[in-house]
């Protein structure tokens, strides 16, 4: 039995691509995988706080010696962090806005890694402390296309960052599902979209 973590990122609701698909790919995971727990986390429409000056102080101060100040301002990290570690494996759905991620997950991702909880640095560099096996499967929307090999490829500052930001963490074992070109038209978008449906059922069968 897997404890997977489940993220929307969009502020869309019913219109959103990203969570139309990541809940595809969850609603069709749980009909063969009955056993398995998944725990949903909105960041579209519950974001978290971006870091501030008292968050900073907690995380680079010892926890026996936070003020009551620096305990409370610390404490949504750290239980995001625990959330983020108890599971197995992770979904989650991202628009792309201009060329990489919502502010909203940025936030996110900043509550998460932390020194000593999710990182460390000793005289080899820095090492990620997440387990190595666990999986990340990352469904992406966005209005253009930017295949590898291509004068788009450079503007694409989302796939290359979420690669590095969780390969830091120690998660290596990722794949990108990308619903793509969702602006260029009623033929491109509606091939990108069963494209992408069709990579979902590829996931479902083979992660």
């Amino acid at each position: 039995m897997a404890n997977i973590l489940h993220i929307d990122t969009s502020p869309r609701g019913e219109r959103s691509i990203s969570r139309a698909l990541s809940y595809e790919f969850i609603t069709s995971w749980k009909d063969t995988h009955t056993g398995d727990k998944v725990t949903y986390r909105d960041l579209g429409h519950n974001p978290v706080p971006h870091v501030n000056e008292a968050w900073i102080a907690a995380a680079f101060t010892p926890p026996d010696t936070h003020t009551p100040e620096l305990a409370e301002a610390i404490k949504l990290s750290d239980s995001l962090i625990d959330e983020f570690i108890a599971a197995d494996r992770y979904v989650i759905g991202v628009p792309m806005y201009n060329f990489n991620i919502p502010s909203t997950f940025k936030a996110y991702i900043d509550q998460i890694v932390r020194v000593g909880r999710t990182f460390t640095i000793d005289e080899n560099g820095y090492k990620g402390l997440v387990d190595s096996s666990k999986k990340l499967l990352i469904i992406t929307a966005r209005g253009g296309s930017f295949p590898p090999g291509t004068p788009f490829a450079a503007y694409d500052y989302q796939e290359p960052y979420l690669r590095a930001i969780f390969g830091f963490l120690g998660i290596t074992d990722v794949t990108f599902i990308h619903a793509d070109s969702l602006g260029a038209g009623d033929e491109a978008r509606e091939k990108s979209l069963a494209a992408a449906k069709d990579a979902i059922a590829q996931a479902v069968a083979n992660w």
